[in-house]
């Protein structure tokens, strides 16, 4: 079988620690052979992950940093220089979401940390990594963004605002360097992963969240399916199709057919939103 362009690359993947940014490194060892540098800043998730790589561990490093900091980047490029690794390919990975909350409530704190992690960070890397991406035959910039940036969801202005930047960004990278490097960007709903851990939900029972949330196994193989065929948007799951549809064929009430469904189905997590005791009343 010929061999994909992928094959054998060195790849950059921030939030690699666990979730889907470690079950990509996972995959792209597994099948094709990359050498993994994973960004993050646990190490015992790393340490614990490695192991589920068997005799391909030694594929995959780790650095920890802080991916919002601007001298974490580049300090770890002065890193590659230096020992002369030249990376392909980097997917910007790293990101976390809010709980369902009014732009009111939430904290400043929130608010820097969130911009920073999900949105600055990708700026950063993608302009330090950028003069060593561009030495390679094959150089790859993948962005993760969300559904939510393809459509606004009620209750998370600021993730929004971070992942419908994330995919401005990527997509004028698209024009920018049309024909010089591949540059995808990927838009999953909810998958099976530690991004809601900060929503602090006590009923596990999340009835439609849980039903429509695609397992990070079934979401790595069809993410890795379409970056290798240099697919420029990158679209996942049932809820994320339904968004994309949504928004395109409807811009306007879109959003609002979507705040609906979430409204309907009572789950805790949307209470602060939709505040279903005064309703009631």
């Amino acid at each position: 079988m010929k061999k994909k362009w992928i094959y054998g690359k060195t790849i950059i993947i921030s939030g690699a620690s666990g979730g889907l940014g470690f079950n990509l490194a996972k995959r792209l060892i597994e099948i094709y052979d990359c050498k993994i540098i994973g960004i993050g800043r646990n190490e015992k998730k790393f340490q614990s992950n490695l192991e589920l790589l068997g005799d391909k561990k030694g594929n995959f490093t780790y650095r920890l940093f802080d991916v919002s900091k601007k001298e974490n980047w580049e300090k770890f490029a002065e890193e590659l220089n230096e020992n002369n690794v030249a990376p392909d390919i980097l997917i910007n990975n790293a990101g976390f979401m809010l709980p369902f909350l009014k732009l009111e409530d939430i904290s400043d704190e929130d608010i820097n940390e969130i911009i920073n992690t999900n949105l600055t960070s990708y700026v950063y890397s993608t302009k330090i990594m950028l003069p060593l991406i561009k030495k390679s035959t094959t150089p790859a910039i993948i962005n993760v963004s969300s559904a939510a940036g393809l459509c606004p969801v009620v209750g998370e202005s600021l993730y929004c605002l971070t992942k419908f930047g994330v995919r401005g960004f990527t997509e004028t990278l698209q024009q920018d360097y049309k024909k010089q490097i591949y540059i995808g960007g990927v838009y999953p709903g909810f998958i099976k992963t530690n991004l809601m851990d900060r929503m602090e939900i006590s009923n596990k029972n999340n009835g439609l969240i849980d039903k429509v949330m695609m397992p990070v196994e079934k979401a790595t193989k069809k993410i890795v399916k379409k970056i290798v065929k240099k697919k420029k948007r990158i679209v996942l799951g049932l809820d994320g199709s339904s968004m994309h549809f949504l928004y395109k064929l409807m811009p306007k009430s879109g959003p609002s057919i979507i705040r609906g469904v979430l409204k309907s189905s009572k789950l805790e997590m949307f209470e602060n939103i939709f505040d279903y005791k005064e309703t009631k009343q």
